[in-house]
């Protein structure tokens, strides 16, 4: 089925947030007529939002009955409704319930605080108050998403959206793009609009980032710190002992970049963090452009390495900073994986003292969608001696049994609600 943009004022066709054109047919005739929305579950999916919220807006706007928990997925509103007449409503729905109102892009959560709704933005950071005088408000205050758990509908829709800018970025790769290349990137400097127009906020940070070192190279700029690689192996090797990491990395497969990329990747970060008195000195867009610098900023073995050099002890605290960039980082299993391989390199041989909060750890993950339930629950699973050795891969292990239970109950408890 055809795909459209969430945003229909967003022109640019690769437009990374899309979802399916509304599909709706007519049913009964006389005072029994009724519209049914064949393909609700899946627009709804694609805006991160339980379908009864969409129903029921279309309910309010148009003065009619609907069914919001169906049990065969037939969302019906009473009368007769052409589809483009719903997609226009539609439009209203996602303005008013799902857009960031700072970034206008849609990657938005829904969080109810003191009887207040809000939308927190995972693009820029911003927390949006809804209107609570608009019907739909109320219905929503009533019926708000489970604590501590994604609904359905917002884990698949992230998930999703999170393949497709892989594919579309390896595509773009291939065709000898870079990932920022489409035609919302091409403005005019003076354009005030950039925000609107950008991915999301990194996105448009990273943008900025790079035409800066543009501007700098242009200028002929001599640099006071030399970045070469030799000369950041050669500080790597005076950085004070815990910081001299080894780093693991799965070299099992060939033409993913050379291994040497990823270590001097790794030493930069490293060198860098120890430069400026810590790893939380360390900006978000200046990793995202280094990796991209040496080529290596969709490749997943990139994240075993950040796992490796991002944090400290403080790395539970540590992980909602840097989710917005890791996030953009993984882009399929392999990127997860990769990415709980450095995790437990980093805890259970660099940092040991960690492993009694791998719980607490993996819990911020999941929290900030680093890594989704499949892939968690395969990793608990199974110990490995991929990344550590046996024994301590099952202390890890050992150590996450409480999140993993929690996780399994979670779910259990989600697909009881499901069924009444």
């Amino acid at each position: 089925m055809a795909t459209i943009n969430i945003r229909r004022d967003v022109t640019d066709p690769f437009y990374r947030y899309k979802m399916e054109r509304l599909q709706s047919k007519i049913e009964g005739k006389g005072n029994g007529i009724k519209t049914v929305i064949v393909n609700l579950s899946s627009v709804a999916q694609s805006l991160a939002r339980p379908s009864a919220y969409v129903i029921k807006y279309f309910g309010f706007e148009l003065g009619a009955q609907t069914n919001t928990n169906p049990a065969d997925d037939r969302w019906i509103i009473n009368g007769a409704h052409d589809a483009s007449k719903l997609q226009d409503y539609l439009d209203g729905f996602i303005s008013k319930f799902v857009l960031c109102k700072k970034c206008k892009n849609p990657e938005t959560e829904v969080n109810i605080k003191d009887g207040h709704i809000i939308l927190d933005c995972k693009a820029c950071g911003q927390q949006s108050v809804v209107d609570l005088r608009l019907k739909l408000s109320s219905f929503i205050l009533k019926n708000q998403p489970k604590k501590g758990k994604k609904d359905k509908a917002t884990k698949k829709a992230e998930r999703r959206a999170r393949k497709e800018a892989g594919a579309k970025e390896e595509d773009d790769s291939q065709n000898g793009g870079s990932p920022g290349d489409s035609a919302s990137d091409h403005v005019d400097e003076g354009d005030v609009e950039l925000e609107a127009n950008s991915d999301d906020e990194l996105t448009r940070q990273i943008n900025e980032g790079a035409r800066e070192i543009e501007v700098e190279d242009a200028k002929e700029v001599q640099w006071s710190i030399d970045t070469s690689e030799e000369a950041i192996k050669a500080r790597a090797m005076d950085l004070p002992d815990d910081l001299k990491r080894a780093l693991v990395i799965d070299d099992d497969e060939e033409g993913e970049g050379g291994s040497s990329d990823y270590d001097l990747f790794g030493k930069w970060i490293l060198v860098t963090a120890a430069e400026k008195g810590g790893v939380d000195k360390l900006d978000n867009v200046e990793i995202y452009l280094k990796a991209q610098a040496l080529g290596v900023e969709k490749k997943h073995r990139t994240l075993t390495v950040l796992a490796q050099t991002l944090f400290d002890e403080n790395i539970v605290k540590q992980i909602e900073k840097r989710a917005g960039m890791i996030k953009k980082m993984i882009t399929s299993e392999r990127h997860e994986k990769a990415f709980l391989g450095g995790t437990e390199r980093f805890v259970g041989k660099e940092k040991p003292e960690l492993i009694p909060q791998v719980s607490a750890i993996l819990l911020k993950y999941y929290e900030n969608d680093l890594i989704t339930e499949e892939v968690l629950k395969a990793w608990g699973s199974k110990a490995s001696k991929k990344y550590v050795d046996i024994k301590t891969s099952k202390s890890v292990r050992k150590s996450a049994e409480k999140f993993m239970e929690w996780l399994n109950t979670a779910e259990s408890d989600e697909e009881e609600s499901d069924e009444e």
